[in-house]
């Protein structure tokens, strides 16, 4: 691969990112499920279905990326989020839009890092392995202002209605569909075969049990950080169903969700200021924030609902960046995947739980 070509595989990867995570109905499902007269316990349920999909497709999505290549796989993601979207367009009920759901978490897992894994195979094809740093700043830079924006599209989201806002959805998905098909596929040495993938996803399974089963310490430090982030990340999610409710305009409706997210950047950046603070109190802190923020979801006042999502997003960054240090200083360098691995398992077991629960108690 010569170097104008691999200039153009990265600005084309920049550009996936731009166009694939602008989704103005994904970026607020929970609301337009509610205006189409779904209940909070069936969205909490619809939630839980997603995260079940994830765990089942979360490492088998991986392998499938070594064994069929980075490029197949990425297209792949982006027909089944096309189907996804294609589904709730034409969805009438639970059962499909369910579907639809579950086609979205495999989107979802078949595009985790695999768009990373061609980029570093593609700068280590041309010896620029060390410049992979970059592209995954700009990367993550791209992701957060595209995600902000289509955050900020949610009232227009709203105006149009479920189905054209999915609608746009496709428009989008199918410009994306375009970009994937003009990448390159990079192998870089043996290409793995299926007995190997399958070794792979057996070895992996077995030492993410091992894991939870031996790291006691840190597995409960998992725990509770994960149980933070799924209610502060559910809090977020019902709040799309209630404020519109409270009488919120729908043109502040996107700035509502926009400010809450901010919260999470705040709350990350935070963290360095309390560098001294043992892990505990950090947890504690962080606890106590996501419970009142949790609370301030049934005020029915929606400033006082927004405060509380900005206030929940904050503790949920706040104690992740402090988490992630806590464990990477207590572990070998060998078991950070199989941590990844766990560490979102972890995250989607207790999404399973409390999806449907909090959708009970909050409707």
């Amino acid at each position: 691969m010569c170097k104008v070509n691999i200039e153009k595989q990265i600005h084309r990867l920049y550009l996936l990112t731009s166009v694939g995570y602008f989704q103005i109905a994904g970026a607020s499902w929970v609301a337009l499920l509610s205006m189409r007269g779904f209940s909070l316990l069936e969205i909490g349920i619809l939630e839980s279905i997603f995260h079940i999909v994830s765990c089942l497709f979360e490492i088998p999505s991986g392998v499938a990326a070594d064994v069929f290549g980075r490029k197949k796989t990425l297209v792949m993601s982006q027909i089944v989020s096309l189907l996804s979207s294609v589904i709730m367009v034409l969805s009438a009920g639970f059962w499909t839009t369910a579907f639809a759901i579950g086609f979205s978490a495999l989107s979802y897992n078949l595009a985790s890092g695999t768009r990373e894994a061609l980029a570093y195979d593609s700068l280590k094809r041309v010896g620029k392995e060390k410049e992979y740093n970059i592209f995954a700043a700009t990367e993550m830079m791209l992701y957060r202002i595209t995600n902000s924006t289509s955050t900020l599209c949610a009232g227009l989201a709203l105006f149009l209605g479920s189905r054209k806002a999915y609608t746009v959805d496709i428009v989008f998905n199918l410009i994306a569909m375009g970009i994937t098909c003009s990448l390159k596929e990079v192998t870089i040495g043996e290409k793995t075969c299926k007995e190997k993938a399958f070794y792979r996803l057996v070895k992996t399974v077995r030492e993410s049990w091992n894991f939870l089963r031996f790291h006691k310490k840190i597995r409960n430090v998992m725990m509770i950080n994960s149980l933070i982030g799924a209610i502060s990340t559910l809090v977020l999610f019902f709040l799309q169903a209630k404020l519109p409710l409270t009488g919120l305009n729908h043109g502040m409706f996107g700035p509502a969700l926009f400010i809450m997210g901010l919260g999470a950047a705040l709350g990350s950046k935070a963290t360095s200021l309390f560098s001294e603070v043992s892990y505990k109190k950090i947890v504690l802190l962080s606890g106590l924030g996501v419970a009142i923020s949790f609370l301030m979801t049934f005020t029915k006042n929606s400033v006082l609902m927004i405060c509380g999502g900005f206030l929940g997003a904050f503790a949920d960054d706040f104690v992740e960046v402090r988490t992630d240090v806590f464990i990477n200083e207590r572990i070998s360098s060998e078991q950070r995947a199989t941590l990844i691995s766990v560490s979102s398992f972890t995250f989607s077991v207790i999404m399973i739980i409390l999806s449907t629960w909090m959708g009970w108690i909050m409707g």
